[in-house]
């Protein structure tokens, strides 16, 4: 059983790692906020980190509920996961310009802009849906609609991270 967690651990981490955007969802209130955000998924570290706009709402709503959840997608693959946890908001300088890349240039002239603020994410728990792609899983609902049976279409798992 330790095995078939770690296993399931590792793949939800691959996952996050493959897939590369989330959405990141804070509370506003009594109200739910996701945007898209560009995930720097670091295993070793047990964290997914963000670089943000400390000038937008995410920043404010993370100081006053750090509870946050991650949903990554990849519709055309069959390939979900959602990740439960805390986020702390950052202006650790050092970790802003690592994470600083090409695609971050569209936001912001330089990893030296004050403006710029990191996001790490802490998971507690994860679910995933890791399907054998799209046309395998049409093929095999059509077979299971065919037959009164039950697609068998990916695994299904949630873990403690």
């Amino acid at each position: 059983m330790a095995n078939d967690n770690t296993r399931d651990i590792e793949r939800a981490w691959e996952l996050m790692k493959k897939i590369g955007f989330a959405m990141l969802v804070t509370h506003d209130g009594d109200k739910l906020r996701a945007r898209p955000m560009a995930a720097y998924v670091d295993r070793e570290a047990d964290a997914v980190y963000f670089l943000s706009d400390a000038r937008r709402h995410k920043d404010d709503e993370i100081k006053r509920n750090p509870n946050v959840n991650l949903s990554f997608a990849d519709a055309s693959d069959q390939k979900y996961v959602s990740v439960s946890g805390t986020a702390a908001v950052s202006n650790d300088r050092a970790k802003i310009k690592e994470l600083f890349t090409t695609s971050a240039k569209a936001w912001w002239d330089s990893a030296e802009d004050p403006n710029i603020s990191v996001l790490k994410f802490t998971p507690d728990d994860a679910e995933f849906w890791d399907s054998p792609g799209t046309v395998i899983s049409y093929v095999k609902m059509a077979a299971a609609a065919v037959t009164g049976t039950r697609p068998d279409i990916g695994t299904n798992r949630k873990v403690a991270i």
